[in-house]
């Protein structure tokens, strides 16, 4: 199983398939926790099962922060999300999903055998970004219907509607299907990642032309010579142009991405 390896490279001495294991067990058990049952996980749902209060801070700098704000006397404190206004669902729900994940963490660490106090610095936070992710997406409702609907985000986004467009293509990164995910902004490339060790490839002549479809109809376009199957999708609003590309490679293609 290939997830983005962020994590992996702060835990570096935990094999990946256990790494990922634990990581999608401890996510389920909180979405079970919340006795939800299909998709899309509602994360305020999640922090209100676990006991934890949802509170707004807009004086705040980021988007959430964890806290225990104390009670009346004699009362224990009750451990609550700040979170800071924000129009976006999918940023409010990814935002306390976080914070959950950072919650949680000390449980991965605990099943991994690692000590979060010899941990490197960036492991907690790690950590609680691929809760987070999981959270939102898990892994045993995602897989099934991505393949389902032949990977198609903005059908997936229907399904997952707490989560972002962005979110749900990178999420696709943690299949063995050798894949690249590219994230245009305004025509330019914010983010390309691949799943397969080597260099990821600079975009083929069919992906250029199938990203720049998207971008000028606002329609989704999908193509295919003997090596890529190309999928291009228009996230347009009102001032913003996004495209999100996946590109797959066939079966019988080469998928050593040192060769463009």
């Amino acid at each position: 199983m290939h997830f983005e390896l962020g994590v992996h490279a702060v835990l570096q001495e935990i094999p990946l398939e256990e790494l990922a294991m634990t990581l999608d067990d401890t996510a389920a058990r909180l979405v079970a926790t919340a006795a939800i049952h299909e998709p899309p996980v509602d994360a305020l749902v999640v922090a209100h099962a676990l006991g934890i209060a949802i509170a707004t801070d807009d004086r705040q700098p980021g988007r959430a922060r964890y806290v225990r704000l104390a009670g009346f006397a004699g009362m224990t404190a009750q451990p609550s999300i700040l979170l800071r206004s924000e129009p976006r669902i999918e940023r409010r729900q990814w935002a306390v999903a976080h914070e959950i994940g950072e919650q949680a963490a000390h449980e991965v660490f605990s099943r991994l055998g690692v000590d979060p106090c010899v941990a490197p610095p960036a492991a907690r936070e790690t950590v609680a970004n691929q809760l987070a992710v999981r959270l939102l997406l898990p892994w045993k409702w995602f897989v099934p219907d991505a393949i389902a609907c032949d990977w198609d985000v903005l059908e997936l986004k229907q399904r997952y509607a707490t989560a972002s467009h962005e979110l749900l293509a990178r999420r696709m990164l943690d299949f063995s299907l050798p894949v690249v995910i590219s994230v245009y902004d305004h025509g330019g490339l914010s983010f390309r990642r691949g799943n397969s060790a080597g260099r990821t490839p600079p975009p083929s002549p069919l992906e250029r032309v199938c990203r720049s479809t998207a971008h000028e109809t606002g329609m989704p376009c999908s193509d295919r010579d003997p090596v890529h199957w190309v999928q291009a999708w228009p996230i347009h609003e009102p001032g913003w142009k996004r495209e999100i590309v996946r590109v797959e490679w066939v079966e019988d293609s080469s998928t050593d991405f040192d060769t463009p």
